[in-house]
């Protein structure tokens, strides 16, 4: 079951260089999204928490999303994590996927692409699993 649209969804941009966040924002912009940039994987949860946000998108350094995905799954917060490339690399989609990541996606963003991978993040309503983090 789908829950209510709320009026304002938040996204949170964790981790991105600024040009590659402001990509990501110009390809998913609609009236009411908010976009919530975050550095540290602390301040990430917070805002998560305070601003029950919708999906993370993801820094695609594997020690970034992978320190997310254990914070997240620690703090019980049931949150859609997408990483983020600058440039597409099979290994790094699968690596993510792998350790718990929802989905992964590359630049240049494409309107269509970004709209059905945000559906598809919200329709999990939930992070993945930590799957193979741990093992590495």
């Amino acid at each position: 079951m789908l829950r209510d649209r709320p009026a304002t969804e938040n996204f949170i941009l964790h981790g991105l260089h600024a040009t590659l966040a402001e990509q990501l924002c110009e390809a998913m912009a609609q009236p009411g999204r908010v976009f919530h940039a975050t550095a540290s994987t602390a301040e990430c949860i917070s805002v998560g928490e305070q601003r029950q946000a919708e999906v993370v998108f993801c820094n695609s350094d594997r020690r970034v999303y992978e320190s997310l995905l254990r914070a997240l799954e620690q703090s019980g917060l049931q949150l859609p994590v997408v990483v983020v490339s600058r440039i597409p690399e099979t290994t790094e989609w699968l690596d993510a996927l792998e350790a718990g990541a929802t989905d992964y996606c590359a630049a240049p963003f494409e309107r269509q692409h970004i709209a059905w991978l945000v559906q598809s993040a919200l329709l999990s309503g939930h992070a993945a699993p930590l799957a193979m983090a741990s093992t590495r």
